[in-house]
């Protein structure tokens, strides 16, 4: 199969396009042809190297975790999918290895759920890893309730696009700190924007002078900082960017492989309570691009890899 993956840590010229075997497909996995695969920042620092202390490496690394496409086969354990059947995934697992830019990816079940019907292979691919993220700080780590103001920062990225819609669709009042040009943006996904950089905290006062009662953070350092101080009181405070966030009584979260998850974001898409903004596609060979853009880090939702050799 063509595949996209890299034998050394590097930048983006590490990474190759060119023939790898065809992964072989365990009881509890399901064989998936690909038909897009979402960039995320988390794969350029796999490629960098930054998870190595954490993560167990096996070269060459098939990059990518984010994933949309159809059941070719299920394993012998397998009765939730049938061959045929459209999914999505958040494919990581305990080693970087197998991942999924490439024609085919053998994904274990509790990593998929069905593709939503009222999205695009494209749109699919890019909500697992940032939907589930949203979707686990806001209702299992900060409990988000009916009524109360929840500050996103980076409201306009990945994460925090699909945090704002999750946050909306459970009642709570959402800021969103954007730059000015994509404030039409946040406010079209149910948020009020608010400008980042040197006077946020009092811009965000001015809109909630009593304090937020939760916030998403998806920047650290300063921002981080600054969102402490701006909890009301019992507020509470949650980074996926900054480990340091304990420090002020907050919890650090990365985000997990959940099948049932992944299946209620199914459920709210085709409830069209959530929808996945596509900045930008590229085909598979062109994945090196794909994600020096996501390195830039100016994307206005998802940047996604179309896989079409599968389909031969």
């Amino acid at each position: 199969m063509k595949a996209i993956s890299y034998r050394r840590y590097g930048g983006p010229e590490v990474l190759e396009y060119g023939e790898l075997p065809e992964p072989k497909v365990g009881p509890d996995e399901v064989l998936v042809r690909v038909r897009a695969a979402a960039v995320n920042p988390v794969d350029w620092k796999c490629r960098e190297g930054h998870l190595d202390p954490v993560l167990n490496t096996v070269f060459p690394v098939i990059t990518g975790w984010d994933v949309s496409g159809v059941v070719v086969r299920p394993g012998a354990s397998v009765a939730e999918y049938e061959e045929g059947d459209e999914v999505m995934g958040y494919v990581r697992e305990d080693l970087l290895s197998l991942g999924t830019f490439a024609e085919y990816v053998a994904a274990p079940v509790r990593t998929l759920a069905r593709k939503p019907a009222a999205f695009s292979f494209e749109e699919a691919a890019g909500l697992p890893l940032v939907g589930l993220t949203a979707y686990q700080v806001l209702v299992k780590v900060l409990e988000v309730k009916r009524g109360e103001t929840v500050l996103i920062h980076a409201a306009a990225g990945g994460v925090g696009s699909l945090g704002v819609q999750i946050a909306v669709h459970l009642g709570a009042y959402v800021i969103g700190t954007a730059s000015e040009r994509n404030h039409a943006y946040v406010r079209g996904l149910g948020g009020e924007p608010v400008t980042y950089g040197e006077g946020l905290a009092d811009r965000v006062r001015g809109i909630a002078p009593e304090g937020v009662d939760a916030v998403l953070d998806t920047v650290g350092g300063e921002t981080l900082k600054v969102s402490a101080q701006l909890l009301a009181p019992g507020g509470r405070l949650a980074s996926i960017a900054d480990p340091e966030v304990t420090e002020y009584g907050g919890r650090y979260w990365f985000v997990r492989p959940d099948a049932e998850d992944l299946a209620k974001l199914s459920q709210l898409a085709d409830q069209g309570a959530v929808s996945v903004h596509v900045d930008r596609t590229f085909p598979l060979e062109q994945t090196a691009d794909a994600q020096r853009l996501s390195q830039e880090g100016r994307t206005r939702g998802k940047i996604v890899v179309t896989v079409s050799g599968a389909d031969g």
